[in-house]
């Protein structure tokens, strides 16, 4: 009989699986991306700090340079969501998941004015304009597209852009200045994997468990956009390396090296960006998030998460950032009341991520 950790335990596994506490101890970014095997990253800034949050002394040079050295790259895998992924990674996890947001896109392109032979001839577009090693800015690539008769406004540009790299044709390199870039698959990342259906459920199932655990079959399948039924063999296929534990009498997946590991209390007060695996690789978040708080995280429920202050395990705030030339002012908005010293251990928690960013913090609690 599988053993009982209760949600005092299962917090522990999880604080330990996604905030890399020991005995995990990825030093690199690209450790850090294999070991979730995906990490949410449509904002930017907000994929930045998840990875310095978890390299403690990095600087968003550091990862901006790891991103350039081409440790990880961005595209869109699954949930027709932008992820940071193992480069070598790219083209199965496309193959496999992200084709499924390739379902809809019929219906998609009806309501842009776009036909299928537009999509395949930005595909051709942009692959041609790339060629050769090249790279170019989201801008530019727009402007190739309107040369090619294709049209951009509105939401087109974006679809095309999208759907090129869903194809496994382009992927988001990274930006220049502050602009995106965008280089061709397989120029910037030759090297692939080419694991068989079956291993490639059962490495990404270890991976989302390994991140993740404790999870259901359920949050897999929701993380990852693959049917339930694939979800399930991909966990069955993983075999040995997961466990099983219940959480509350409910049954959960766990990595097998960590459950035996003996994971400490969840402790400590820390300062994650809203686009975070922390609360975005799950579905059923009430282990970290108290439903009441719920609307302050995620506010008009529209997907746009705030970033959160979290506290032994559970979100205890949000914080916004306005960067300036002097200082990165922080503005904490407490969702719990917060003595003198907790205040300090955020401010000292949020300091972290002003460090990364090389700017002195300036502390709002107005808010």
């Amino acid at each position: 009989m599988p053993a009982d950790l209760g949600a005092t335990g299962a917090l522990a596994l999880r604080m330990t699986s996604l905030l890399l506490r020991p005995p995990v101890r990825p030093g690199t970014v690209a450790e850090v991306v294999e070991w979730f095997g995906a990490m949410q990253a449509q904002d930017l800034a907000s994929g930045l700090w998840s990875l310095g949050a978890r390299l403690p002394g990095r600087t968003v040079t550091d990862v901006q340079a790891a991103l350039e050295r081409r440790e990880a790259l961005r595209t869109w895998p699954m949930r027709g969501t932008v992820h940071l992924v193992p480069p070598a990674d790219v083209r199965w996890m496309l193959e496999l998941t992200g084709v499924r947001s390739l379902a809809g896109v019929a219906s998609r392109r009806a309501q842009l004015g776009l036909s299928e032979a537009d999509a395949d001839r930005a595909v051709d577009v942009l692959g041609a304009a790339l060629a050769g090693g090249g790279r170019l800015t989201r801008a530019q690539c727009l402007a190739t597209l309107r040369e090619a008769g294709l049209g951009t406004d509105g939401q087109r540009g974006y679809h095309l852009l999208w759907y090129a790299s869903v194809r496994g044709v382009t992927c988001v390199a990274p930006t220049v200045g502050t602009e995106q870039t965008f280089a061709l698959l397989d120029e910037w990342a030759p090297e692939q994997r080419r694991p068989e259906r079956d291993e490639a459920l059962a490495l990404l199932a270890h991976r989302y468990v390994r991140g993740h655990g404790p999870v259901t079959d359920r949050e897999f399948a929701g993380w990852s956009g693959l049917t339930l039924t694939d979800a399930r063999r991909g966990l069955t296929a993983a075999g040995d390396l997961l466990r099983t534990v219940r959480v509350d009498g409910e049954p959960m997946y766990v990595d097998a090296t960590l459950v035996d590991a003996a994971p400490t209390p969840a402790a400590g007060v820390l300062a994650l960006p809203g686009f975070d695996e922390y609360l975005l690789g799950y579905r059923d978040r009430a282990l970290m998030l108290d439903p009441a708080h719920r609307a302050a995280v995620v506010p008009g429920n529209n997907g746009i998460f705030q970033a959160t202050v979290v506290r032994a395990g559970r979100v205890v705030g949000v914080w916004k950032r306005k960067i300036g030339r002097q200082a990165v002012t922080l503005a904490v908005r407490p969702l719990t009341p917060m003595t003198t010293g907790e205040r300090a251990d955020v401010e000292q928690a949020l300091t972290r991520y002003a460090d990364f960013l090389g700017l002195p913090p300036r502390f709002d609690w107005s808010s």
